[in-house]
């Protein structure tokens, strides 16, 4: 399947939308799965075939009014042919397992006005008799539609863009290196929202196990027997998520000052890491490499008989790192909030998505009209308080 030809006509995506299991080959448009009655009055299924007119990789209105079909000549209910679409029978091979078996003729005063259109009115006339035997039969069965790996970086079509028609601010995502440092319960919730944007690469810093503790406290849900495993949290999560993806990198270390040059030609950076020692010493590196990066930080008490406590979001950038110092501590103190280690799920991924809107920001797919380089949330009383702008 063309990807390309498919995201970029809206015709095509709106058969995709509603349904219909399309593939683009040989310059043909190949609807699968229609299903029809034979002149034994059994319900088959076969594919509908017809040449796509392009400009550009982009559908034009369709230059011919004809449908192919590959299977038996389609029939009423009692087995007689549909006369209202016969035209000939010319058994021609068009590519390695795809035959146009008939060739059917029904074309509206005024043609038809995309292939959607042109798919649809064919697909109504043919299945028509098979559903008034079974009314549960459908050409449209939302069949997931798989990538390659030179269509995508996804297994399968990401439809949710297609559908938000978002595609094209998603390309600013491709090309990019992310580098996500530290897989406990923020980074977890970080890679989860990362994954699912078409960067190029996701390499996943940690050379911790996967534990029990972390399961409640991480998206989805680990098994016992998982867990029996003791796997490193990056070979956990890469194995999740490269069932939707590919260029999930998983890297089982800490990053130290000795293996520091593995951050070397990322795009960017998310710290998730709970050790203010270690992270001033990668911010340093960071701002050497010129590679811009995001630290998250989550502290939270008990005060009583409540969790009192804030989220914290600080951008660093070749333009703008200043502020740093204000907002991250470089070495460990007593009044580290964070290393009282209280994490709960909600928190985590709050900071997360906190984290992950903020560089879509700087990405461009979401407007930044004030460029706030630090933001935090305070729990107890809901404000969501942002600093340091951009002079």
């Amino acid at each position: 399947m063309l990807l390309a030809q498919i995201s970029r006509s809206h015709d095509l995506k709106q058969l995709i939308d509603e349904g219909f299991e399309i593939e683009v080959k040989g310059g043909h448009l190949i609807v699968h799965h229609i299903p029809y009655v034979n002149n034994s009055q059994e319900i088959k299924y076969g594919k509908l075939i017809t040449t796509l007119a392009l400009n550009n990789e982009v559908t034009m209105r369709p230059d011919t009014h004809v449908m192919g079909f590959m299977g038996d000549h389609p029939c009423n209910k009692d087995g007689s042919i549909i006369t209202a679409i016969q035209h000939s029978s010319p058994n021609q091979q068009i590519s390695e397992g795809v035959i146009i078996n008939h060739m059917f003729s029904n074309k509206p005063p005024n043609g038809y006005d995309n292939y959607h259109h042109k798919v649809k009115r064919y697909a109504d006339i043919i299945t028509a008799p098979a559903k008034s035997i079974d009314r549960t039969v459908t050409a449209q069965t939302y069949k997931v539609l798989e990538c390659s790996e030179d269509e995508s970086v996804f297994l399968y079509t990401d439809s949710n863009s297609s559908r938000a028609n978002i595609n094209r601010l998603n390309e600013k995502f491709k090309g990019q290196r992310i580098g996500i440092i530290g897989l406990g319960g923020t980074g977890s919730y970080v890679l989860d929202l990362v994954a699912k944007t078409p960067v190029d690469e996701i390499l996943l810093f940690d050379g911790d196990e996967f534990l029990q503790h972390n399961a409640f406290r991480s998206p989805g849900a680990a098994s016992v027997d998982t867990l029996n495993k003791r796997l490193k949290k990056v070979d956990y999560y890469a194995a999740i998520y490269s069932k939707i993806r590919r260029g999930i990198i998983p890297v089982p270390e800490k990053v130290l000052e000795a293996n520091i040059d593995l951050l070397k030609g990322l795009s960017f950076v998310f710290i998730c890491i709970d050790s203010n020692r270690a992270r001033g010493m990668i911010i340093s590196k960071l701002k050497e490499f010129g590679i811009t990066f995001i630290d998250v930080g989550l502290g939270v008490n008990i005060a009583e008989e409540n969790l009192v406590g804030s989220i914290r979001v600080t951008v660093g950038t070749s333009n703008k790192h200043d502020h740093i110092p204000y907002r991250i501590g470089a070495a460990e103190t007593d009044d580290n909030e964070y290393a009282t280690n209280i994490q709960i799920a909600d928190l985590n991924a709050l900071n997360a998505l906190l984290a992950v809107i903020k560089w879509k920001k700087l990405c461009g797919f979401y407007q930044d009209l004030k460029e706030e380089h630090n933001s935090t949330f305070v729990i107890n009383t809901g404000q969501l308080i942002h600093e340091d702008y951009t002079t």
